[in-house]
This record gives C-alpha cells, sequence and structure tokens, in this order.
C-alpha cells in the first residue's frame, strides 16, 4: 500500500515522502495514528496544501522533545522485584512498570516512547532508548535488583549475581571440606580395625577355649 508520511520515520522516510508499505503495517500503525494518509492524489493535495503548518507543528513537538531529553538523558530509575540467587526475576520488567517508576519520580514518558524489544527477566543496570519524537531519541538506565541495597551496590558496578556466587563458594568449600574430614575419618577407622583383624581372631579363639 502507498502511504504519504505526515512526518518522519525511522528507518522508512521523510515527512511528504510516498513509500510502499504492507498493508498490515499502514492499516494497523500508520494510518490509526496519523502518521500517513493513503497516496491517493486527492490526499497528497491535501498534505501539500497542508505541509507548511504540519512542518511548523513538527518544529514545535521537536524542540519541546529536546527539552524533555535535557531532563532524562543518562537518567537511572530503580525498580525492586524479587529474584532468584542466579538474578532471574520471578517476572519481568514490561514498558509499563517503567512508565509507572518514572511517574512516580515526576517524569511523563509513555508506553509507546520505550524501545523495549523484550521485558527485561534479570537483576542488573538496563539500557532503554526513549524515542520522544520521530527525530529526538534518549537513553535511560534501569537498575533492577532486590533491595535497596544491591541497587545502590549496582550502581557502583558491583555484579549482584557474581557477589552471590561469591558468597556461596566459602560455605561450598566448608561443606567439601567437613565431608574430606569425614571420608578420612572413615578410612582412618577401617584401617585400625580392619574386617577381619588379629583383634578379632583373638576374640573369637577366646569365645572356643571358653566353651
Amino acid at each position: 500500500m502507498k502511504i504519504v508520511l505526515l512526518e518522519r520515520v525511522s528507518n522508512l522516510g521523510q515527512m511528504g515522502d510516498v513509500v510502499d508499505v504492507k498493508s498490515g503495517y499502514a492499516r494497523n500503525f500508520l494510518l490509526p495514528k496519523k502518521i500517513g494518509l493513503r497516496a491517493t492524489q486527492a490526499n497528497i493535495q491535501i498534505f501539500e496544501s497542508q505541509k507548511a503548518e504540519l512542518e511548523a507543528k513538527n518544529l514545535e513537538s521537536k524542540a519541546e522533545a529536546e527539552m524533555v531529553k535535557l531532563k532524562l538523558e543518562g537518567k537511572y530509575f530503580t525498580l525492586l522485584r524479587s529474584a532468584s540467587d542466579s538474578g532471574a526475576l520471578y517476572g519481568s520488567v514490561s514498558s509499563k512498570d517503567i512508565c509507572k517508576n518514572a511517574e512516580s519520580e515526576e517524569v511523563k514518558i509513555s508506553k509507546n516512547q520505550i524501545v523495549l524489544e523484550k521485558p527485561i527477566k534479570e537483576l542488573g543496570i538496563h539500557s532503554i532508548s526513549i524515542s520522544l519524537h520521530p527525530e529526538v531519541v534518549t537513553e535511560i538506565f534501569i537498575n533492577v535488583a532486590r533491595t535497596v541495597e544491591e541497587a545502590e551496590l549496582q550502581a557502583d558496578g558491583t555484579v549482584i549475581k557474581e557477589k552471590d556466587l561469591e558468597k556461596e563458594q566459602p560455605k561450598m568449600a566448608a561443606e567439601t571440606l567437613f565431608e574430606d574430614a569425614k571420608k578420612s575419618a572413615s578410612l582412618q577407622s577401617d584401617e585400625d580395625h580392619p574386617k577381619g583383624s588379629s583383634d578379632s581372631l583373638d576374640s573369637d579363639e577366646q569365645v572356643k577355649n571358653q566353651e
């Protein structure tokens, strides 16, 4: 389907371009969001008559997006979630979760502006792109941790999963030493009192003599 774009679309075209796209993409995205019009002769004429107004609106919205970018760029947001020792979340962090967290810190972004290919499913600091305008993109960081203390450690560069592993290693080493000690004691006992030893034979001989 041929569409005339009413604004710039990344990897597709600039305002005023006539592009050929799949019908589903046009019907489900470009047309309902008023990003484009069917490229009929009548619609192209409508665009040309409104071009100056559309360009002015685009410049205004771009300027607003640039202001928001100054507030957002490089900002860290902390989300607390339950997770296993390996760092896997019991659940996930979605675009909706990021929006709600941002709102709690008086930063307003919409779910559609968040570029998240798949939900976040593990602890750590995750880089997220925010598309504020077709020509303005910024980056924020989502610090996903189990506690505020862990979030602070991650912000300082500590990898929580590795930290948990370090905690487990001394415990595992102690358990191994304990098992080795038990085995050594068992072997020593067998050496001191082997089956069929002379002590056992002497005892059996004494019993027979008494009989």
